[in-house]
């Protein structure tokens, strides 16, 4: 399978030979689905915590006798229906993490990567490198390209370039390694280089 290089301009740049079981899968959705689920997921703190009557500080002694005071029996100062009390049912830390096998991050990654291919959103450059970490001078090389909303992934992170993208919230910089599901599907497009292409193959073989 060959996927075309392009130049700033979109002009034709020669190609590239790529691996079908890497760029010409057929797109699972729910495999998608559930590996990016498992990844947002995974991201959770999950360390909210509220106090039950139990843990609630105080309370041991009973604010009045059982009976013959006209007022309502009462336990403990801490009960979940007086103010300052307990929560009935009180949240507790908790771990949203979901077991995600390696094949089958691999497969998903996979699977994305094909359809980015099939559908136009992989823009592959020969390489994508700044000789000054300047905001300005990217945007111009984006506008070559036709590209605003993307997420760039080389084989290594350029240092000027992750500087010129860091106050653009629309383009993100990263190497393949840090590469996620979840980046991979949430810009318009994605530009990859050609090794960055060739080390998703080793990595995803």
């Amino acid at each position: 399978m060959e996927l075309n290089i392009v130049k700033p301009g979109n002009a034709a740049g020669g190609t590239v030979s790529v691996s079908e079981a890497t760029f010409a899968r057929e797109y699972n959705e729910a495999l998608v689905h559930q590996v990016v689920t498992a990844y947002l997921a995974g991201g959770r703190q999950g360390t909210r915590a509220q106090k039950t009557r139990s843990e609630v500080a105080g309370g041991g002694k009973k604010p009045w006798r059982q009976k013959g005071t006209g007022r309502a029996r009462a336990g403990t100062i801490r009960s979940p229906i007086w103010r300052s009390g307990g929560t009935t049912f009180a949240a507790k830390p908790q771990d949203h993490s979901h077991k995600v096998n390696k094949k089958m991050y691999r497969a998903a990654m996979r699977s994305i990567l094909s359809e980015l291919a099939r559908t136009d959103r992989l823009v592959v450059v020969e390489s994508f490198d700044m000789e000054q970490p300047k905001t300005k001078l990217l945007l111009q090389q984006l506008k070559g390209f036709d590209l605003e909303n993307v997420l760039i992934v080389g084989n290594v992170v350029d240092q000027n370039l992750y500087l010129a993208a860091r106050n653009l919230h629309k383009v993100e910089v990263c190497d393949v390694d840090a590469a996620d599901p979840v980046s991979l599907i949430a810009f318009d497009k994605v530009m990859v280089t050609v090794d960055a292409v060739k080390k998703f193959e080793e990595a995803l073989a």
